[in-house]
């Protein structure tokens, strides 16, 4: 590819960086250029955030019924599995998934609300008191 080839098409991550090509220059020896993204990665990225925005979505119904906790919330958002988050919190993922239960997540201290709250950026308080 030449450097005047390189795709500089719009994408959601433009104002936030850019990707590097290997790209032949007018000798033609190998050069860096910068790039904005091109259309096919758009296109994949757009449909990965449409996922992200769906699954928060679900998680915030299950908060509303009743059948989970803030929890799988901040999960979803953070881009969370058991595994990073057990990384993050050092609690067992089998405690996690516990904890994602209303009635386990109303009796846990403050102590195991913070390493949550740590971990997903937020304070005590908003984990606490997510409205969904």
């Amino acid at each position: 590819m030449k450097k005047s080839e390189v795709p500089q098409d719009k994408s959601a991550l433009e104002n936030f960086t850019r990707e590097v090509c290997y790209v032949k220059n007018e000798d033609g020896q190998y050069d860096t250029e910068l790039s904005t993204g091109w259309e096919a990665k758009k296109v994949a990225l757009d449909e990965a955030w449409k996922e992200i925005e769906r699954r928060t979505a679900e998680a915030r119904e299950q908060i509303k019924k009743g059948e989970a906790s803030p929890i799988l919330y901040f999960m979803e958002e953070k881009l969370m599995d058991f595994t990073v988050l057990s990384g993050y919190t050092g609690i067992w993922k089998f405690r996690i998934k516990r904890h994602l239960k209303p009635n386990a997540f109303k009796k846990l201290s403050d102590n195991v609300l913070k390493r949550y709250a740590d971990a997903f950026e937020i304070s005590i308080n908003e984990l606490k008191n997510f409205k969904a």
